[in-house]
Order: structure tokens, then C-alpha cells, then sequence
């Protein structure tokens, strides 16, 4: 994936295919074996959770220089520190939208498919139990800027259309689709930053409105969302507070909501959670573990995090999940790989002591 990044292809798609399909298969046994109800891919195959649609969708090229978080701009020093601690900067390329758009990633999508399913049958799952990400319509945007189309709305919409393509390939497998849409959140402080809060949320509302559109031929219940205000360890003094956002994120067709409750900056927003007016069909993901920590937590307090919700939803609308993925760049992460399986670890174990404690409750 680093040589096709850099305009090195190797040429030799039976190979690649081949490396993917046994790491699929790895990271899927290794979730299976810390006791994960419901296992993904690991996005093996894709460099970025969010730019690897530029080989998916015409219309993309060039390489646009990216601003830093508005809370780590005024940290050079910081942001170098971070860079090494994760392993590198981030080298793929940012394209940005050059021309029309549409869905020509059918080879590589049908590859994804296949290699999940295979792992899924050697694990002895069902397909049920498995999900596969792909970037909402918003999230395209946000890190691929728009030189082609009128409107930024245009652009969102163009996206979404041609991505319906992807959503409902991943759901006729008979996989849950999980839209990533950081674009809701912590785009208000990177991608979308010349906005201010009011702007930005009418953008929000209308990517949802967009997401809602393209997957409108999707059970809701196949669908689940994750909500993310950037995984790094920055100060995120510049996050856009859930209550603001909530509104519009419930409004979305997806079930499932996951999002950030472990780490020290979100954690108290389960209180948001216990005020809002949740519709009765959806279940919440809070993560209960850290994604930007060597912290192994402990399974008594990812229990207490977990009780928390069960009180606002109850115990079946409450699944356990993590703030966000340990490494959504390719060869990019803070946690070691060995560190995250005994944290996966500690959230089934946590898991499983919230639900014994359900059911001891008279």
C-alpha cells in the first residue's frame, strides 16, 4: 500500500490480494480470540479510513497540504512529538476533486468483501457478526477538498450518490455497514475550520441529510455511525461539545451511534446522553476504551462506563465499543498492536461484568 501511495505499484494484484487476505484473516482470529461479539477487517486494504475512496471514485488528483488542528496549530514542537510517537507523519497523499464523480472501485470493493467473508467462515462466524467501514459522504469531504463543483453541497451530494454504490454492496454481503463520520464532529476543527459553529452545523445537517439519502434503500438496523472528534493525543481544547451536535447525529438512519466516551475530554458528556430524547430504535456505542493510550483499562471501570448508559437506554441497547480505531492510518498508531488486543481484552472482560451486574439486579 506505501509503494501504490507513492506511485510504486508493484503490478502484481495476486500477491497484493493474497498479503490482504491472510491479514484479514489474522486480525479477524485475534478478535475472535479475545472474545469480540462482532469482529471487522481491521481496513486492511485501505491506506486512510477516509482518503482511500480517491482509488474508488473518478475525479480526484493532485496533493493538497493539509492545516494543522486548530488546537495543535500553536504547537510546533508538540505536533513533531506526536508524529514520532505514532510511528511517522502522515505521508498519503490528500487529493482534492478535480472533475465528475463516480464509482469505478468495484475490483477493489469485491476484493474487501471476499476477504472478510472468507475470515468471517474460518472464524466460524456469520456474516452478521462481522462489519466493514467506508466513509460517509461527509467525511470525503472533509479531507479531500473540492476544486470542481459550485457549492460544497454539490460536492457532498455527488459524493453520496456515487458511495451508494459501496453501502449497499457491503450490506448485501450480509455485513453491517459502518459509516466513519468524523465529519460531524471533528471536522468543526480541521477540515471545516474557516467556519464558525452556526455554519458548521448546518453543513453537519446537511450531511446527514445527504447520508440519510444514500442510504435510503438500507434497514437502518444494518447501519451503524461513528462520531469522533479526531483519534490523537492533542490538547482537543477546539472540540465542538456533543450537546451541540447531538441533535443532528440522532437524526441520522443508522441504529448504532458509536462514539467517544473513554478518553478524559469526553467522558463526562454521558450526561448529555441521559438529558437527550433518544429514539427508542437506537442502540449506543459508547467507547470504553482509549485508542490513543498504552493504558490497559481496567475491566471494573470499563464496567462503570458501561452501567452508565445501560441506566439511560437499558441493557439491550448498550454495546461496548472503543473511542476509535488504533490505527486509521496505514503504519501510523500510538498503542502497540500486542497493547490493543489485551485492551479489546479488558473491554469484552468489562463487558461481561456489566452484564453480570444486570443480572443480579432484582
Amino acid at each position: 500500500m506505501a509503494r501504490e501511495e507513492r506511485g510504486l505499484p508493484d503490478g502484481n494484484r495476486h500477491a497484493f490480494d493474497a498479503t490482504i487476505g491472510s491479514a484479514v484473516k489474522h486480525v479477524v482470529r485475534r478478535q475472535v480470540e479475545v472474545g469480540l461479539d462482532l469482529v471487522s477487517d481491521g481496513e486492511m486494504s485501505k491506506i486512510t479510513y477516509s482518503t482511500y475512496v480517491k482509488d474508488r471514485l473518478t475525479g480526484f488528483d493532485g496533493d493538497t497540504p493539509r492545516k494543522p488542528a486548530l488546537d495543535l496549530a500553536p504547537y510546533d514542537e508538540l505536533r513533531r512529538r506526536l508524529a514520532a510517537a505514532a510511528g511517522g507523519s502522515q505521508s498519503f497523499r490528500r487529493q482534492s476533486c478535480m472533475g465528475p464523480i463516480s464509482y469505478v472501485g468495484q475490483t477493489d470493493l469485491t476484493a474487501d468483501l471476499a476477504h472478510l467473508r472468507a475470515a468471517v467462515d474460518a472464524a466460524g462466524l456469520l456474516p452478521a457478526d462481522a462489519f466493514m467501514n467506508a466513509a460517509s459522504p461527509g467525511l470525503v469531504t472533509a479531507f479531500q477538498g473540492n476544486e470542481y463543483f459550485a457549492t460544497h453541497e454539490q460536492y457532498v451530494e455527488a459524493v453520496g450518490e456515487a458511495m451508494k454504490v459501496e453501502y449497499e454492496a457491503i450490506v448485501d454481503a450480509g455485513f453491517t455497514l459502518q459509516l466513519d463520520c468524523p465529519d460531524l464532529a471533528m471536522a468543526r476543527h480541521t477540515g471545516f475550520q474557516e467556519l464558525d459553529d452556526e455554519q458548521f452545523l448546518r453543513r453537519a445537517a446537511h450531511h446527514v441529510e445527504v447520508l440519510n439519502h444514500a442510504t435510503r434503500d438500507i434497514d437502518p438496523g444494518r447501519i451503524r455511525m461513528h462520531l469522533c472528534w479526531g483519534n490523537y493525543e492533542g490538547p482537543h481544547d477546539h472540540d465542538l461539545a456533543l450537546a451541540r451536535v447531538l441533535p443532528i447525529v440522532l437524526a441520522a438512519r443508522p441504529a448504532a451511534v458509536l462514539f467517544e466516551a473513554a478518553n478524559p475530554r469526553h467522558a463526562h458528556e454521558w450526561r448529555v446522553w441521559d438529558e437527550a430524547v433518544i429514539p427508542e430504535d437506537k442502540v449506543l456505542v459508547p467507547g470504553v476504551i482509549t485508542s490513543t493510550s498504552n493504558y490497559v483499562e481496567h475491566p471494573a471501570h470499563v464496567a462503570d462506563l458501561l452501567s452508565r448508559y445501560v441506566a439511560i437506554v437499558g441493557v439491550e441497547r448498550v454495546i461496548a465499543g472503543t473511542d476509535c480505531g488504533f490505527g486509521t492510518f496505514a503504519g501510523i498508531g500510538k498503542v502497540d498492536p500486542a497493547v490493543a488486543y489485551k485492551k479489546l481484552a479488558a473491554l469484552v472482560a468489562g463487558a461481561e461484568q456489566a452484564s453480570s451486574a444486570v443480572r443480579r439486579s432484582p
